[in-house]
């Protein structure tokens, strides 16, 4: 199930918008890439969380 910009964000420790903005500029929030239904919130795997914090530890 994909998660909401709130929720991923809430888990993140950062605000929404850091995020927006991030997308707006670049298509993307460090490599990932969420969706856009009909409704035009931005949408993100369910596992996105957690694919950003293995990006973290590799660097």
């Amino acid at each position: 199930m994909d998660q909401t910009t709130a929720a991923l964000a809430a888990r993140l420790g950062i605000q929404p918008q850091s995020i927006r903005a991030a997308v707006c500029r670049t298509g993307s929030y460090y490599g990932v890439t969420p969706t856009r239904p009909p409704n035009r919130r931005l949408m993100w795997p369910s596992d996105a969380f957690q694919r950003l914090i293995d990006s973290r530890k590799q660097k």
